[in-house]
């Protein structure tokens, strides 16, 4: 394992370590907290809080096989796994949204009140003062290494702010304002909440599975690297895809057909040496063709530096 690797494998499972930590005190406090009152609102939070510690523990298993060096049955490595966690993470949530909308509605049509309200908005205090200083540690993590897990993970914690405010002005409201249903009506806001959460988390994960290409402003920065080559004369059939942490990249590469197979050769060792300066990590495959020789059809054949000649020359 490169050093890059070992790094971003120690900082996602550092991260994948603080929200199973958060996640269990979390759950010891509000299950106390459900208990005493009784509330809709606090009892979706603890079914949430529930799910997120299942996913953390997901997340820890995805960026700790995601980490794991390519072998002979995954020659690509295991970077899916992260997008895998992620997606399972996608699936707790929105059952976690089903249930408490499900308790909130009955417990909305049943006229139920709740109890113990101090101690509710206590707890939920404490939750947010937790979760703030693990959202810190999470944004480092993905600023260092762009965890999808990780991201993922982020937001279940990020919409644990919410989901606590409204807790407070849920139990708030219901016991002290004595406005009949608020808690409920909370608790419902908070499933739909939750089921937008998962929705927008799974596009992502969704991309990486399926293979999506980056996207075009990377893909244009990639290009022009490239282009900075004097001996390239052209590109065309370029590919790109995000598994985990790894990025991959393959394109054709014209060069002039008088060259000898070892100077292309050098050429292309030259060009994946700026490649991996400018985009570190990144896995390069480039096949050379000689210039004007050109086998594919449609968009794979049409040359992404059309204005090659012009750079060299400017």
């Amino acid at each position: 394992m490169t050093g890059y690797s070992q790094e971003h494998s120690r900082l996602t499972r550092s991260a994948a370590y603080a929200s199973i930590a958060v996640a269990l005190l979390l759950v010891v406090i509000k299950v106390w907290a459900t208990a005493l009152t009784g509330s809709a609102a606090m009892l979706g939070s603890l079914a949430d809080t529930t799910l997120d510690l299942i996913a953390s523990i997901a997340t820890l298993a995805g960026v700790w096989i995601a980490a794991m060096p390519a072998d002979e049955d995954h020659r690509f490595g295991h970077g899916k796994a992260e997008a895998l966690a992620a997606m399972l993470q996608v699936v707790l949530i929105a059952l976690s949204a089903a249930g408490i909308l499900f308790r909130a509605v009955g417990q909305y049509l049943a006229g139920a009140r709740t109890e113990a309200a101090e101690e509710g908005i206590a707890v939920s205090l404490v939750a947010m003062v937790a979760t703030f200083a693990l959202l810190a540690w999470q944004r480092h993590v993905i600023r260092k290494t762009g965890s999808i897990a990780i991201s993922t993970d982020h937001l279940h914690y990020k919409s644990d702010l919410v989901l606590n405010l409204a807790v407070i002005a849920a139990l708030a409201l219901d016991h002290f304002a004595l406005i009949k249903g608020a808690d409920a009506l909370f608790g419902i806001g908070i499933a739909l909440w939750l089921a937008w959460g998962a929705w927008r988390a799974s596009t992502e994960a969704i991309d990486q599975i399926m293979d999506r290409e980056w996207p075009e402003w990377r893909r244009q920065e990639f290009l022009n690297v490239i282009a900075r080559h004097p001996a390239l004369r052209g590109v065309h059939d370029l590919r790109t895809r995000t598994s985990g942490a790894h990025d991959f990249a393959q394109f054709h590469a014209s060069v002039d057909p008088h060259m000898t197979v070892a100077e292309a050769h050098r050429v292309m060792d030259e060009i994946e040496e700026e490649l991996e300066r400018a985009f570190p990590g990144v896995e390069v495959l480039i096949h050379p063709d000689p210039e004007g020789l050109i086998n594919e059809d449609g968009t794979a054949a049409e040359e992404l530096l059309p204005d090659l000649g012009e750079r060299k020359d400017g």
